[in-house]
């Protein structure tokens, strides 16, 4: 008597338009019993389309879970490299930073007109390349000029933009140059607008002594490999 009122209910809830996982868990028997006592209850399309719909949001959450975990994972696998890189690059001779400068320049540096000159959005990039001047070719601070690169639609925010890049390099506002406004219209409205700080390039004002002496350089690389 018991199973046949467990029968009866599974499938009013059935043609309630419950899932039979659903109904399953309700009354407390295994998935398999409840799909054989409802097999024969046929679903309107409105229910079945409901169930479905359903299912794919469940669906949906599982996957935003695991996509969620992973990345966890990732940033922690992250986090454990970054301190070993620490590590492992805490006794950064001065061989090793003129090198790794090098072969920065040789990707991103300006190596037309007699120009010792690199441009990045990339802040640490930026306080690389300073550092490297400073310390492998004895530039001071007060030998760099500046001028920021970014799109015309941040034009209120210039004066932000340039103390951002100023208080990072340690470049004081009189060796900015003109900013360098890019004419075209951005394509959509970013969230993050107001985080965006364009490109900086700093140059050597005056880089005959160091010119040549980093293509030579950058040549002597390229002949090691």
């Amino acid at each position: 008597m018991a199973k046949s009122f467990l029968k009866n209910k599974a499938v009013k809830l059935r043609k309630s338009g419950q899932s039979v996982k659903n109904i399953a868990k309700s009354l407390s028997v295994s998935k398999s019993t409840a799909s054989l006592w409802v097999r024969d209850v046929v679903l309107s399309l409105e229910q079945e389309e409901f169930l479905k719909q359903r299912s794919l949001k469940g669906a949906e959450k599982g996957r935003t879970i695991g996509s969620l975990v992973q990345k966890q994972r990732r940033l922690e696998l992250l986090e454990a490299e970054k301190k070993i890189g620490i590590k492992e690059m805490g006794q950064f001779t001065k061989d090793k930073l003129k090198i790794a400068g090098l072969a920065l320049y040789w990707a991103e540096g300006s190596k037309k007109n007699r120009r010792v000159e690199l441009c990045n959005s990339d802040p640490m990039i930026i306080k690389f390349f300073i550092n490297w001047l400073t310390k492998t070719f004895d530039i001071a601070i007060r030998e760099l000029s500046c001028y920021v690169g970014i799109n015309e639609a941040h034009k209120a925010r210039e004066t932000e933009v340039k103390n951002y890049w100023s208080l990072l390099t340690k470049i004081p506002l009189t060796s900015f140059t003109k900013t360098s406004f890019k004419k075209y219209p951005l394509k959509k409205e970013y969230p993050n607008f107001n985080e965006h700080y364009g490109t900086l390039s700093v140059r050597v004002r005056k880089p005959a002594r160091i010119y040549y002496k980093i293509l030579g350089e950058i040549h002597g690389l390229s002949m090691a490999t």
